[in-house]
């Protein structure tokens, strides 16, 4: 597959970046602004898009060329005129967002995957064995489905369809839409290797759409790579020109949820902008030069901190005196209390926040509330837990939160019964097993990791012990020098995906002013046709009497060529024909008081030979009144008695 010469979609060069930018004078960092955190905190509370993890520079560049464009300026008055305008947000996030990509892009590192990830990929897989990919950062889709021909020419198609699944994830849902309807234009599909093209696009009414049946195995899905969790048991994860956007901290969790997220042989392809210097040690260089790495099973990814859970609800004391109340209300668990009659008496803050519950439902009927079924069926286990007057235990119940996620609870369901031995009613606990069955999982995987890595500890580190101390000042100087070089490339990338974007909307526009101008170019060669086709004289005139048109039967009766003409006053013009009869004939048209108007006079042709000119004056009408007049003049023969 590598020695195809596949032609991929090149970026421009470094010095038009540079050219561009010489004439721009430098903003001054967003920092100093107190309006940019306001701006950004804004964002994040408005719309869930959060750009603290970005780079200062560049999301300040993006964010005031769009303020240009609306001629705001300030960082407060742009957030005020997003609070006005909530349209502009998706505006915003399409100028922010920049979706440069194609098929094959950068072809040397497809070349690098193909002859290096996917083999060794697949001899790592028993037969019939599911292989997984992932597109983090896909844009419009073009690198997700690169990766599914190079697997399906691998494979077969057959086979593809059987094993491969791919993850292509974005946070610009735009791009998502017009990645899933799979349809291309030809300037897009240049790249693709005909042979590619022919076998896995169809050409449909001058689009190229990728094949129904692969598309079905390439799965597109909202995901933001700062905050949602990875998707795990991965291959290859292709994350290219994403990371260059991002500060260097934001760089090491996604690094460090890539890692989580790859199998023990998977691989990473990254831009060529971008590097592994914040999380080397997790990944094994496969191609320097591609950006092609492999996953180094023996190091343990970082866990991200936690996000603040949201803040308690304010402690009702109504019920405190009633079934030990303040007890239930600061328990760590979700509590709630039905009584014998089937009415909630109480309900403690973590159940409050857990099923979006108020104050004001303590005291309502169960059955009126939407928690008596979901998420479970409470009305038939507090008959049967009053009935029986013992205690029953549900495990593992799944519950969606409003934030899309699913957390699993421990339901236990307990009788309250008196002093007298009577049920006064029934307390029901939620416990929330999420953390502990996720915990569970990772704690499994890292032991696993932790005896491999330990026993490949003990037989290196004698080794670099000895070379660690030679290393150590080296190493501080490269990294001091390489920080510099990979900010001020990634910089250069930023702004060179910029032009990019923006060369292909000039592309766009100067397509369609190609068209109209042929358009023109037709319709003047036929408006010239016409003219030249009719036996008499043509002369158009604007209802100032300037000549707009003058055909070559005119030039032939009165040896006045149309560029001498064009423009000039018709009444002023010194040709056989006594023009100045004319002037009723032709404000009568112009007045709409006549559809025609036919006037013989004597004329003089340009042989000076009398003749009788029939001129017929007809409107010249425009889209909503008269603009004009159509002269046609005749020659009817000699003049002479």
């Amino acid at each position: 597959m590598a020695e195809r010469e596949w032609r991929g979609e090149g970026i421009l060069p470094i010095e038009d970046v540079e050219d561009v930018e010489a004439g721009t004078q430098e903003a001054p960092p967003p920092e100093t602004d107190p309006a940019w955190a306001a701006l950004l905190q804004y964002l994040l509370q408005a719309r869930g898009f959060d750009f603290h993890g970005y780079k200062p520079a560049s999301l300040a560049r993006r964010i005031r060329k769009r303020m240009d464009e609306i001629k705001v300026d300030g960082f407060a008055a742009y957030q005020d005129y997003l609070e006005v305008h909530p349209n502009e947000f998706t505006t915003l996030f399409n100028t922010i967002l920049i979706n440069v990509t194609g098929f094959f892009r950068d072809l040397a590192a497809w070349d690098v995957v193909s002859a290096n990830a996917i083999p060794q990929i697949l001899a790592s897989k028993s037969p019939g064995e599911p292989i997984r990919a992932w597109s983090a950062g896909c844009a419009t889709g073009e690198e997700a489905y690169t990766i599914a021909m190079l697997l399906a020419e691998e494979l077969g198609v057959d086979e593809f369809l059987e094993r491969v699944k791919i993850y292509a994830t974005d946070v610009d849902d735009e791009a998502l839409n017009t990645a899933r309807h799979a349809a291309y234009s030809d300037r897009q599909v240049e790249a693709v290797p005909p042979e590619l093209r022919d076998k896995y696009f169809e050409h449909v009414d001058g689009l190229y759409l990728f094949r129904k049946d692969l598309r079905r195995s390439v799965i597109f899905g909202r995901h933001d790579l700062i905050n949602d969790a990875p998707i795990s048991r991965i291959d290859l994860v292709t994350c290219r020109n994403t990371l260059m956007y991002l500060n260097s901290d934001t760089q090491a969790r996604i690094l460090s949820r890539l890692h989580f997220a790859l199998n023990d042989e998977g691989f990473l392809l990254l831009g060529r902008a971008e590097t592994l210097m914040a999380y080397g040690h997790a990944y094994i260089p496969v191609d320097l030069k591609r950006r092609l790495s492999r996953k180094n099973g023996r190091a343990l990814p970082e866990r991200s901190p936690r996000r603040p859970e949201p803040p308690a609800r304010p402690v009702t004391d109504e019920f405190e005196a009633y079934l030990r109340g303040a007890a239930i209300e600061a328990s760590p668990v979700a509590q709630l209390v039905v009584d014998a009659a089937g009415i909630l008496t109480l309900v403690n803050d973590r159940a409050r926040v857990l099923f979006d519950l108020r104050s004001s439902d303590a005291g309502r009927p169960l059955k009126d509330l939407q928690l008596s079924y979901r998420p479970v069926e409470l009305r038939s286990l507090i008959e049967k837990v009053e009935t029986e007057r013992r205690p029953v235990v549900i495990k593992e119940i799944e519950w969606p939160t409003q934030r899309g996620e699913s957390r699993w609870l421990d339901l236990h369901v307990a009788p309250l019964i008196n002093a007298v031995g009577a049920v006064t009613g029934t307390i029901l606990t939620f416990t929330d097993v999420t953390a502990y069955r996720r915990v569970q999982r990772e704690l499994e995987e890292s032991r696993q990791e932790l005896e491999t890595a330990y026993e490949e500890l003990q037989s290196t580190n004698e080794e670099l012990q000895t070379t660690n101390e030679e290393l150590q000042s080296t190493v501080e100087e490269l990294e001091t020098t390489n920080e510099e070089l990979q900010s001020t490339n990634e910089e250069l990338e930023t702004m060179n995906e910029e032009l990019q974007s923006t060369n292909e909307e000039l592309q766009s526009m100067n397509d369609e002013l190609r068209i109209r101008g042929d358009d023109l170019n037709s319709a003047n060669a036929f408006l010239q046709s016409i003219l030249a086709s009719l036996r008499g004289g043509v002369a158009v005139v604007d209802r100032d009497f300037r000549v707009l048109a003058w055909n070559e039967r005119a030039e032939d009766l009165w040896g006045l060529r149309e560029s001498e003409v064009n423009g000039q006053h018709f009444l002023n013009l010194d040709i056989g024909l006594p023009v100045d009869q004319l002037r009723t004939a032709l404000r009568k048209c112009m007045q709409g008081e006549s559809e025609q108007e036919a006037v013989n006079l004597l004329a003089i042709n340009r042989r000076g030979k009398t003749i009788h000119c029939q001129v017929t004056c007809t409107p010249l009408r425009g889209p909503a009144e008269i603009c004009g007049a159509i002269l046609h003049m005749e020659d009817h023969g000699d003049g002479k008695p």
